[in-house]
């Protein structure tokens, strides 16, 4: 009997709090899909009242959203792609104690997680690289998570040595290893890191802001900043937000942010409690 209640009240409160995470998300998407009146009035609660798509419809009509996107999507994936190299290499080899100086480096790493060189001197680095204004500004310096380093570097760890001693009696070198053996054993973990990095990249926004001028390479974010807040920029001819009030611009726009992400964590989410779990046991 007490077992049966213990489970009630345990359900209960995970409807309770799966409501609570869902109902923003789906108020958004309800008023991204709502007559200008009924937000207006907030008649709007889990389901869109005079159902319309006038909201995507004047984010999508000059084209720049699209180009946005775009711009967006190279600089996920490119960038997921690269950060995921220099991350499973670098870890790699802070895993092995043979490495020399190992130690050193593990510290001048960490130090990165607690002190920073700022914005300004992060800006002076860029122009003097000649990679202001391009995306290299942006995969350059989030090129390696300190904190997804240690968790991969934890996961390479907690693989049992004997498989690469084996290896090795066969003949293989250190690269056939990590290719053949490290890599298909940690998918869990690559598959989480993997998201943390395409979620951080896709939602890039300070780092655009700050060291991207030309309005061609803007990525999502900063273009439907300008898009919703700057009307008067040309972005978005202002006698189309007229049919659509703030709010309901706003919701569209946080739509199209969240979409790709929701659409691609299903595929990921069976390897994503699992690595992150794999990379904390040891530390």
């Amino acid at each position: 009997m007490v077992t049966r209640c213990l489970r009630g009240v345990n359900g209960l409160m995970l409807i309770v709090c799966a409501f609570t995470t869902m109902f923003p998300l789906l108020n958004v998407l309800a008023t991204s899909f709502s007559g200008s009146t009924a937000i207006l009035s907030g008649e709007v609660f889990l389901w869109p009242v005079d159902w319309t798509t006038t909201a995507f419809a004047n984010l999508f009509k000059d084209g720049q959203l699209m180009n946005a996107m775009k711009n967006s999507a190279v600089i996920t994936v490119a960038g997921t792609i690269m950060q995921m190299t220099a991350t499973t290499l670098a870890a790699y080899s802070l895993s092995k104690n043979r490495l020399k100086g190992r130690q050193l480096f593990l510290l001048l790493i960490l130090f990165t997680m607690m002190f920073g060189g700022g914005l300004i001197p992060m800006f002076l680095l860029l122009k003097n690289l000649h990679i202001l204004n391009t995306f290299w500004a942006i995969w350059l310096p989030g090129l390696i998570s300190t904190y997804n380093l240690f968790v991969m570097k934890s996961s390479f760890e907690a693989l049992p040595g004997e498989l690469e001693e084996s290896a090795t009696i066969d003949g293989a070198n250190d690269f056939n290893i990590f290719v053949r053996i490290v890599i298909p054993l940690s998918k869990p973990v690559l598959a989480a890191i993997s998201l943390f990095y395409a979620v951080g990249l896709w939602n890039v926004y300070a780092p655009a802001l700050y060291f991207i001028t030309s309005s061609a390479k803007m990525p999502l974010t900063v273009k439907l900043y300008q898009m919703i807040q700057l009307p008067d920029t040309n972005l978005l001819d202002s006698s189309d937000l007229s049919f659509v009030p703030p709010e309901g611009m706003k919701a569209a726009a946080i739509i199209i942010t969240v979409l790709p992400i929701l659409c691609l964590y299903p595929f990921l989410q069976k390897y994503f409690v699992k690595g992150v779990l794999l990379g904390s046991i040891k530390g």
